[in-house]
């Protein structure tokens, strides 16, 4: 009677890998829990979330070396492991569950980087926006129903909203990673999607440095000034007050990712006895909530519907 906050499985995404292959599930070593899955079990899996009133997955793919190239060419290709998924996710359950797709070339290219690089090394905004529209145009193609820049260059949500429009898909939205820091709390998702090991350098010059806050105020403004329909903050737990501070001043859907780290974190908690598992996921999930997310991306999804499920 006296609860602020709820929490429900609606309010979750739940975040799947994709690796090639047919009947595969890889676990991911440094995710305790979390696997890469082949196309057909991706569909299950995306049958179970919409079971358990989980909304929409974001898929992630697992890009074998041999398809990684320097200019991340894999992201536009029909064919690719994402689209793949997308269309078999579409065919199986139709409008039962929401298909959110990645839009950044790390998953794609040989050094690791969200975008293409020069000789230097430096990552060059406007040519990489160029082919990030390409990829948003051929991931709406399979069927996405949200398109998730998290690239972080500078005026690709309004170049891929003109693509998308062109292209008459209009119902098709943008969760723009607004406020994605150059977090340490990323390593085991980059193991996932086999571009840990790859990285040459660092994200600093395009990833918001931790220390600030007002820059994200004015990030997000600018990407909803460019057609997004709801934005996000990334990290999760360790910036809620960023998510307080977007929530307070635009009127628009704020989300947050509970990334990797994060999620690893409370695992090992629990896992030593530090805590409850179970009740240091509804804590942390509320805790969004309360901040005022819209909604949670969080590779807890499955279990915390089940749990809220009863």
């Amino acid at each position: 009677m006296v609860c602020e906050t709820s929490l429900s499985p609606s309010d979750l995404i739940w975040p799947l890998f994709i690796t090639s292959g047919k009947d595969i599930e890889e676990p991911v070593s440094s995710l305790p829990g979390v696997s890469r899955w082949s196309v057909n079990n991706i569909v299950k899996r995306a049958g179970d979330a919409a079971e358990l009133g989980i909304p929409c997955v974001a898929l992630f793919p697992n890009t074998q070396p041999g398809r990684r190239s320097e200019d991340g060419s894999e992201a536009t290709n029909p064919d690719n492991l994402i689209c793949n998924a997308i269309k078999a996710i579409k065919d199986t359950h139709g409008d039962a569950i929401g298909v959110l797709t990645d839009v950044a070339l790390d998953p794609y290219t040989s050094h690791g980087q969200d975008g293409l690089i020069d000789d230097t090394g430096y990552v060059l905004n406007d040519e990489t926006v160029a082919v990030l529209v390409d990829q948003a145009v051929n991931q709406a193609r399979a069927g996405a129903d949200i398109i998730a820049p998290s690239d972080m260059m500078d005026g690709r949500v309004d170049a891929i909203r003109q693509a998308l429009e062109m292209g008459e898909y209009y119902n098709v939205q943008i969760m723009s990673y607004a406020a994605k820091y150059a977090s340490a709390f990323y390593g085991p998702f980059r193991d996932a999607v086999g571009s840990g090991g790859l990285l040459k350098g660092d994200k600093k010059s395009y990833q918001m440095d931790p220390a600030n806050s007002d820059e994200a105020l004015r990030e997000v403004a600018l990407d909803i000034s460019e057609g997004a329909d709801s934005v996000m903050v990334k990290p999760g737990l360790p910036y809620l007050d960023i998510v307080r501070r977007v929530r307070d001043r635009f009127n628009i859907p704020v989300y947050a990712y509970q990334v990797s780290g994060e999620y690893a974190m409370i695992e090992a908690a629990a896992a030593a006895g530090a805590g409850d598992r179970e009740a240091l996921i509804l804590e942390t999930l509320t805790a969004f909530r309360r901040a005022g997310c819209s909604g949670i991306l969080t590779y807890h999804a499955a279990d915390a519907a089940k749990l809220l499920n009863g």
